[in-house]
Formats: C-alpha cells, structure tokens, sequence
C-alpha cells in the first residue's frame, strides 16, 4: 500500500497574522520567513522553506494540511490509490505548488471536509540555515516532518477507513478516556514514519474549531523547560501544565495560541519501529502531569 512519509506543513487560517509572528517567533522559537502577496505569512523550523503558513483569513482554525510524498511517481500512485478508495481527487494547479512552494501537488479532502493535500518536492533552503529567533536548539523534524496535529472529526469510522486505507498510514494506539461520568471518548492515533503519530483525532461533530491543537518537538529537554517558563513570564497562557503521556511518552506542555487552539511544546518522544510495532490501547492520557483543561 502506497503511503505518505511524513506531515509537510498545515496551513492555519487567523484573525491577526502580525499577532502570529510575534507569537511564532518570540515564544515559539520559529523562524519568521516572510509574507506572500495576499499577506500570508511563511514560517520555518527547520531547512524547509516553511512548515507553516499563516493566513489572514479570520477563522483562527485549520485552513489546510500538506502530506509529503518522495517523488512525482509516488504522488500519482496516492493519487489513484485515493481513487480507488472513492476519494474525489484534482490536480494542483502550477500557482498552487508556486504558492505552496513545492514541485506539485494533488488536493482532496478529508472525510470532515478538512482540506488535504499530497505533495512532493519542497522548496529546501540549505544556503540559508534555521536560525531561531531564541535561544533554543531547534526541533526535531528530520525523517518526521513538522511534528503532529489533533482534529475533532465528524465520524470516527470514516476517518479510520480515510487515513488508514486512502493514505496509507498506520495505527500507533488508541486513547480511550472520560472526561465526565457517563461519557467515554476514544482518540486514535496514526504514524507515518517513526514519529509516533503524525495525527491524532476524535469523533465531536460540533466542536467549535476543527484543530484542536498542534505539537512542536524540541531538540532539548531545556527547550521546553526554558519556554515553558518564558510563558509564565510574558504572561502566555498555559492551558495543561508539564507532563508524560501514555503512548508517545512526551514530556511536554500545551499553550494556548493567537487563534484559540493550543500548541503542545514537547521532547523525548519514543519513536515506531514498524517491525516490532504492537497497537495498544491506553485508558489515560498522561503517566503524570498534564493538569488543566484543553
């Protein structure tokens, strides 16, 4: 089965871009990398010329998802595995991949409407090095992509059968949790590469924005420490505070964003290995920490 390598890049949709770059740069630890003609701004990590893309278009939600491919050849064979699936797929036009930055892409959509696109070839800016606005030793995106992301979804099943069979991903385990009496979520979680999970999601058709939040990976255990503390002294909120999860065994925190989601900021996640992999189920979320309320 064809499948993707690893999470490109997410476009966000925002209500105030220079409120991001401030954000991104100063606490984050992104490197700005200028704006596109309509206003939307680039924003690096790591050698690739983005990993995120900001857009002045006020939904503060998820715009946009990029999977990245190797080759054309790869691209085209998702193309018609997505096909085969029942999955209505178009062809990028040559502006899209200029704006994207990237030799090509196809765009289809998620089975929660989120738009999705496959691409290969990235813009890669070797010449020009990340250089983080802070202190700090960068991200862990080599082999991984961008980190991973959490959506509310409409129908749990149909994002299974999506991710699993139309683009080729796989299961790391499955959270099943009670935020109230009575009431019990499961949040399955999905690897690509030997990140843990590229993405994670939950059934909630009505929840009021569809990213629940994104995850950044330090190089460093002191990163985290560093800007776990940095948030406290700019006053940035933190909605849980350090913990460890059950499944990837991040030690991280969550912040809230510009736009309202969070962003995780973590270190030491344990990696897949395909070969040995076993898919478990865990009944908590986190070994310790964690407290607070997303």
């Amino acid at each position: 089965m064809a499948s993707v390598t690893q999470l490109g890049y997410l476009g966000l949709s925002v209500g105030n871009v220079d409120e991001w770059e401030r954000f991104a740069t100063q606490v984050l630890g992104l490197q700005s990398n200028g704006r596109d003609a309509d206003g939307s701004l680039f924003l690096r990590m790591d050698e690739y010329h983005h990993r995120f893309t900001v857009h002045p278009t006020a939904k503060d939600d998820i715009a946009y998802l990029g999977w990245e491919v190797s080759t054309e050849q790869a691209m085209q064979t998702l193309a018609t595995q997505l096909t085969t699936a029942g999955v209505a797929v178009q062809p990028g036009t040559a502006a899209e991949a200029e704006a994207r930055r990237v030799a090509g892409l196809i765009k289809c959509t998620d089975p929660s409407g989120i738009a999705t696109e496959i691409f290969y070839g990235p813009l890669v800016t070797y010449e020009r090095p990340f250089q983080s606005p802070r202190p700090i030793s960068g991200f862990k995106t080599a082999g991984q992509g961008l980190g991973h992301f959490v959506i509310f979804v409409n129908d749990f099943e149909q994002s299974l059968n999506f991710y699993r069979e139309a683009l080729g991903m796989r299961i790391s385990d499955f959270v099943n949790f009670s935020p109230a009496p009575g009431v019990t979520l499961r949040v399955a979680f999905f690897h690509c590469n030997p990140r843990h999970h590229s993405i994670a999601f939950i059934q909630m058709p009505q929840a009021p924005k569809r990213l629940h939040h994104f995850m950044l990976q330090a190089n460093s255990l002191d990163d985290v420490g560093s800007t776990y503390y940095l948030c406290q002294a700019q006053h940035v909120p933190i909605v849980m505070n350090l913990g460890k999860h059950t499944n990837d065994h991040m030690v991280s925190f969550y912040l809230k964003t510009p736009s309202g989601f969070a962003a995780e900021y973590g270190w030491g996640a344990r990696e897949v290995d395909d070969a040995t992999w076993q898919v478990q189920v865990h009944s908590a979320g986190s070994m310790w920490g964690h407290q607070g309320q997303l």
